[in-house]
């Protein structure tokens, strides 16, 4: 039986887009179908296949380790297709274009300098950046809709089945704005860590096992009293206007410590660090464009290892 002939594009937009959903019900509304026609067209394709590519659960459904498997080509093929009829249909005039997953630990110091860079040497160049947790913008590489994803991701579950380029390592720092009581003894008293409001990334997230590795490390106590979000931007005007102490990814805050409007507590202990780089869909081949951030993303990196960036 030729499978090439009887799997058709329809079925692949289903499969993608319920993995997507987790739900046949939302896909199904996104798709603007009903909910037996996308569970016809479901069934046909597992037919084909021969095996289930998704188990039901009480929140919806979920890949089986053969739905994974599959969708790691029939994502990177549908974008293919879309890319070569929009490369078509839009002739020699359309500008090169790449679309990129930035996590919060590369937003504020690694990919500024390497977008500035990119567009330096690449005219008509459109950069689209995605910002978001890993779990999202990993599966969104899965199905092809991101080319790359950068930062610090290697703990997170999404990643298997992509390829991981190690750049440099980063770890997390304890900061606070200045003037802070707790500046007033280096090391600092772990033990009055506690007493003040915490600001560090949400449950869930890679960078928040990493934050709470440093209280353990560093035998503190988790305040009742926290605010959790992966904005740099809030995180950093609500310190300035309080007695908050940001758990941060030290890149994220390493311009501001050296203009003295952060400053960041000793605490004696310093959490090991983990490993921010490049991650791809190896399914995929990847676009001149997206090598073009590739070489100026270890072109940076190397900058940074070797102390002469920032």
């Amino acid at each position: 039986m030729n499978l090439d002939t009887r799997i058709k594009f329809r079925h692949l937009l289903c499969f993608l887009e319920i993995a997507r959903q987790g739900s046949l019900a939302r896909a199904a509304d996104v798709l603007a179908i009903s909910q037996p026609a996308i569970s016809k067209t479901l069934k046909e394709l597992e037919g084909l296949l021969e095996t289930r590519l998704f188990e039901r659960t009480r929140q919806g459904v979920e890949l089986t380790p053969a739905g994974t498997r599959f969708m790691r080509y029939a994502g990177p093929s549908v974008q293919a297709l879309r890319d070569g009829v929009g490369s078509v249909r839009g002739a020699a005039r359309a500008p090169s274009q790449v679309r990129i997953g930035v996590l919060s630990t590369v937003e504020g110091l690694l990919m500024p300098e390497v977008l500035c860079r990119l567009h330096q040497r690449h005219e008509g160049l459109v950069i689209s950046v995605v910002t978001g947790v890993s779990a999202q913008l990993l599966g969104q590489l899965h199905l092809g809709e991101l080319e790359l994803v950068v930062g610090r991701m290697t703990d997170s579950p999404q990643i298997q089945g992509l390829s991981f380029e190690h750049l440099y390592s980063e770890s997390m720092a304890l900061v606070v704005r200045p003037g802070h009581p707790l500046l007033a003894r280096s090391p600092v008293d772990r033990s009055q860590v506690g007493r003040y409001p915490l600001v560090l990334p949400p449950l869930g997230t890679t960078i928040r096992q990493h934050a709470d590795s440093l209280f353990v490390q560093g035998g503190m106590q988790m305040p009742a009293q926290r605010l959790e979000t992966l904005s740099l931007a809030l995180s950093r005007r609500y310190l300035l206007g309080s007695d908050g102490v940001w758990v941060a990814p030290r890149d994220a805050v390493l311009i501001d410590l050296g203009r003295g409007e952060l400053a960041e507590l000793d605490l004696g202990v310093r959490e090991p660090g983990g490993s921010v780089g490049i991650c791809r869909n190896a399914a995929l081949a990847q676009s001149l464009p997206a090598q073009w951030v590739c070489e100026v993303l270890r072109e940076v990196a190397q900058l940074y290892r070797a102390g002469d960036y920032p």
